[in-house]
Parts: C-alpha cells; structure tokens; sequence
C-alpha cells in the first residue's frame, strides 16, 4: 500500500510524516524518534481521542491522508530516568458532542452556504467570495455606527463614488447587515437564507429590486454590479486609523477632532486594502498637435478593480490587462481647434493586498435590448506576477523581493526532493536487508567495521575509508531551516522603506488565486453564479490545494484541476470575477525556534 501522509503536532510544532499504513504502534514510535528526539518508551500519541498502544496495528484505524497525531513527551537528558507526560491542555472533544456553533467553527469544517431566494445566486456568489478576505471579516466585527453612518469620525477618501439617495446612513445599515450575516454564517454548516442583507441591498440600490419580465419574481442580476456597489458602501463606512503614518493606502484623510482639536489620519479600510494607485499619461495621436507645443497630461487614477476586456488578440489574463492600461479617449484639442483622438497610458504606482480583476464579458447587444456574453476562453494563472504593468519607480522596489522570494522557493523545492530521494534510499536498503534474511554475528560485525569506517580486506587487515555520512531527517530540516531563514532575512532587507509603511500593499509584486466568481449561460440578465474560495490550511498549516464550490446552499470540495476549466470558451462556468491576495513576505523565526530545530537534530 501506498504511505499515507500524516502530520504530527508535538510542542508546536508540526511534522509531516509519511505512514505506512500496516505499520504498528512501535515502529511508528520509532520513526518519530528519528524526527523529534523524543525516545520511543517517553512518547504518549494521542489518536482519534485514545492513546496508541505498541502493539496496535495502525491500518485497523480507518486514517486518512492529512490526520493529526497528538504528542508529548520530552528527550531524555543525561541519565533523567523519569518520562515527563503532561495531559493536554484540553480535553479532546468529539464533532458528535459539539454545539452546532462549535462543529462549523472547528478547524476544516465545512462553511455554510446561502438559499437562493429567487433569482440571487448573483449577490450568494459575491458574498461568499468576500467572505473569503479575513481582514474585512476582523473589521466588521469591530464595526459600530455611529450617528453619522461610519465607525469612526473619518471620511471617504475619495468622495463622489457610489453616492446614493440614501446617503451614510444606507451604508451603515448595509455594513451592519453585512456584519450580522456573516456572524450567523459562522454558527451553523447549513444553508442560511440572507433575507435581511436581500432587503437592505434592495432598499439602498432600488435597482436590485427590479421584478422579472415575466413578472414572476425579481430579475436575475450582474453579480459584477454587486460586487462594486457593496464594496463602494463599505468604502465609506469602514473607516480606520492609518498608524503607519501615511502609508494606509493610495491617500489618507487627516480629520480634526473637534474635542481635542488634535489632527489624526483616517484610511478607509477598501482604500487600504483593494484600492491601487496608477500614474498616467494622456497624449494627442496626431502629430500635429505635438509640433505645435502641446504637451502631455500627467495625472493619477485610483482603481479598485482592473477591467480584463476581451476581444480576438486577448487569450490570457495578461493580455487583457496590459491592453487594459491602454486606452482612446475623444476629446477637444486646443491647438488643433477641434476634436482630436487621444491616448491614455496608465501604469500602476500601488498595488492593494487584494486585486480584484473583472472579465469583462458582458456587453450591450441593442438588437436584442440585453446584456449578451462573450463566450471566447481567456486562461488565467493561480499565480499573477504584475510587476511588468508597474511604473519603472516600484518596478525597482519590486523586482529584487520578487526574485529573491523564487529563488528561496526553488531552494525549498531542491531541498525537499533531496529529502524524498534520501527516504527511498533509505527504504530500499532496509528492504534489501529484510529480503537478505537474518544477519549472522560475522555480517553484522563487519557491517559495524564498516560503519566506523573501516573496510576488511583480503589480508585481514584494515583500510581508511572516507567518512561519508548520512543526514537524518531532522538533521535535512535543521539545514534547511538555517538556508531558508537567511534568505528570508535578505528578502526583508531589501524592502523600501515607503513600501514597508504600507502595511495594506502588495511589497512582491506577486499575487495567488484566492476566489473566484463565475458565471454560466449566455446573458447577465440569465443563467447562473457561483463561487469558488479556496481552503485555507488547518490549525494554521499549509493549505491541501483544494476549493470550496458554492454553488448558493450547496457546499462541495473540489480539486484544483476544477479552477483551471473555469477560462470560458462555451455557455459552461467561466469566470467573471477573479480575487486576488498578495503572497506575503516569508517572516524569519525567532532564535528560540532556531534553537528547537537545531536540538531535534
């Protein structure tokens, strides 16, 4: 049978370990000796809340792949005699003896879907996909409105966008909403119906209760359009205090306390964290307009998504975004007299934590008075590198962070293959051992020679032998914990100083797949969304590559190879909407985990 990964928590730290499934309780104990320094007789496991016994035959478990082992037990020292075993801090509790609220906030639950309520999947899909940001769910927990419909006495940093007859107060009440669904989600695995975000949106935005043609009901919606407009109302409403001094986001709002009369920034939290900043430059085509001395327009442009337009030339995601910072503009020449084609460059000055990337696939067909879909396959990666639409000024802030982060992981990758290359030879020796048969006291005292570094020769006599030795695995990790740790020390390092204050911006330049929102059929008005969000790890650890599908109060895990058939190319799902976070700089341990590393080899 195949070995069966598994991980191992043991004084806070996590080890991954492959098992072999008919193995025993014992050899199992060995094995962890090799990683922890922990001697067999001072372990106590913990498996599916009893204690493993020696001569317990792991297979008769049922396990399967990614199943956490308990540990504890220390390394003897200098002839301590006594084992130290502590009991956990807390007792292990079963999913059958937990509360509803508890099983769907225990560690890789399953999330709770939303109803469809006729004709919603649009708004289902942009939920659960902002769901997915666990800073805004941080923020709205904190959030309490005020009198003046924001949580704090800050502005929107840029005001004019996505006002509405209902002023703050429609904001406060959709963050409000907002915040309790979210809250309720997290209490239960079922399919929640969202009436009261439904009704609010629909107060606020009169244009989502609009009923269906046939008069049935309400209209089915553009999920983009929802997307934009709550993310405009919590622009306004989530404001927070910009503590990096000025470096919260494309600009900061300084307010006066009218108390203290003491000056504060405030940052709104969409500013910080999903608005960008581009630097343009507008120009006359025409050269005549150049010879007779006019100049080019500088200017700036804040963003809080970029526009994927699909036409023939564009395939993939990056051909429809570069196009996308290049645009026509008509307008008035005033050395030409008249009306002159201009072009519009923009390249980016600041990237947000998140990037919101939108295909835009719907257009307005007049002879059909609907909004049709472009159905043409546009591909997109799990991983967006951006740099190349950058300003030349954070192109040379970026480019080192962003070469030195793929050098530490090809560092990882080799290390790690030289690990797995060392196991099989190690089980292929051992396997040659048992297939040998029993060793005789001559065998095994020559082995022991050989060992030492001795070779028996024809004579009887002994020979020097180059003394080649081989790694254990916690020996292979402490040796990639010290190469890993000073390259990400190095990559620390290299940060600009202006970019390290930004705290809510992108300071690598690359970006990976965390949601997507799709859509199936031929029109926006028509067909279905849904969401796709990927899992985070367990307890903290490393996340197994799969996604959560909802598909409105249907919750399903799906692999990897599921996201890559979502490009379009037919009336099947294809994205529409693409979520985006910035992988974070690599942290360095402190000295004291360098230190338990090195004690474990």
């Amino acid at each position: 049978m195949e070995p069966l990964p598994v991980i191992v928590k043991h004084q806070g730290k996590r080890y991954d370990v492959e098992l072999e499934p008919n193995t025993t309780g014992d050899l199992f104990k060995s094995q962890l000796y090799s990683l922890t320094g922990v001697e067999p007789e001072r372990q106590k496991i913990l498996v599916k809340g009893k204690q493993l016994k020696d001569d317990m035959n792991l297979s008769t478990l049922g396990l399967k792949a990614g199943h956490l082992f308990m540990m504890m037990g220390t390394p003897s020292s200098d002839g301590a005699a006594a084992a130290v075993v502590r009991p956990p801090k807390e007792a292990v509790r079963f999913v059958e003896d937990m509360t509803e609220a508890e099983a769907a906030k225990a560690a890789g639950a399953m999330p709770s879907g939303l109803q469809n309520l006729g004709n919603t999947c649009y708004l289902n899909s942009t939920l659960q996909t902002l769901r997915a940001v666990p800073e805004l769910q941080a923020e709205l927990q904190n959030f309490k409105p005020t009198a003046s419909g924001s949580n704090t006495t800050g502005s929107s940093l840029f005001g004019g966008l996505g006002q509405s007859l209902d002023g703050a107060q429609g904001s406060s009440e959709l963050t409000t909403s907002l915040r309790d669904l979210y809250q309720q989600m997290s209490e239960t695995q079922e399919g929640f119906p969202p009436f009261v975000f439904l009704n609010t949106l629909r107060t606020v935005f009169p244009q989502f209760a609009q009923k269906a043609k046939s008069g049935n009901g309400f209209a089915q919606q553009d999920a983009e359009e929802a997307w934009s407009q709550i993310i405009s109302r919590l622009r306004q409403t989530l404001q927070l205090k910009d503590s990096a001094g000025g470096g919260g986001g494309p600009a900061a709002a300084t307010t006066t306390n009218e108390t203290s009369g003491q000056q504060s920034n405030k940052v709104s939290f969409v500013d910080k964290y999903f608005a960008g900043r581009t630097e343009t430059i507008l120009e006359c085509d025409e050269p005549a307009a150049k010879e007779g001395g006019e100049e080019a327009i500088k200017g700036e442009d804040v963003f809080l998504k970029l526009d994927c337009h699909i036409d023939q030339r564009v395939n993939h995601l990056g051909d429809g975004l570069l196009a996308g910072l290049e645009e026509k503009i008509e307008k008035r020449s005033s050395v030409l007299g008249r009306d002159a084609v201009y072009t519009k460059k923009s390249r980016i000055a600041r990237l947000p934590k998140y990037l919101t990337v939108h295909f835009v696939r719907f257009y307005w067909k007049r002879d059909v008075q609907k909004k049709a879909k472009i159905l043409k396959k546009v591909t997109f990666p799990p991983e967006l590198d951006v740099v190349e639409y950058c300003t030349e000024g954070l192109k040379r802030a970026l480019v080192p962070i962003r070469d030195k982060i793929r050098d530490v992981r090809k560092d990882e990758q080799d290390i790690e293959r030289a690990r797995k290359r060392q196991k099989r030879s190690q089980d292929a020796e051992a396997e040659e051992k048992k297939a040998d048969g029993p060793v005789s006291e001559g065998q095994l005292a020559h082995e022991q020679r050989l060992k030492a570094g001795k070779k028996t020769t024809a004579k009887g006599g002994d020979q020097e032998m180059p003394d080649v030795p081989i790694k254990t695995d916690a020996e292979i990790e402490a040796e990639r914990f010290e190469s890993i740790t000073r390259a990400k020390k190095e990559i620390v390092e290299l940060i600009d100083p202006s970019l390290a204050a930004d705290d809510g911006a992108n300071k690598t330049g690359l970006y990976e797949l965390r949601a997507i929102i799709t859509h199936q059929g031929a029109s926006a008005d028509s067909g279905h969304y849904t969401a796709y969000v990927k899992k985070d790890g367990k307890d903290g650890g490393e996340a197994d590559g799969k996604w959560w599908w909802f598909n409105d109060d249907k919750v399903s895990e799906v692999d990897a190879e599921k996201i890559e058939g979502l490009s379009g190319g037919g009336e099947t799902h294809s994205a529409l909407i693409l979520l985006y976070r910035a992988i974070p700089l690599p942290t360095v341990e402190s000295s004291s985990s360098k230190e338990a590393v090195k004690s474990e080899s």
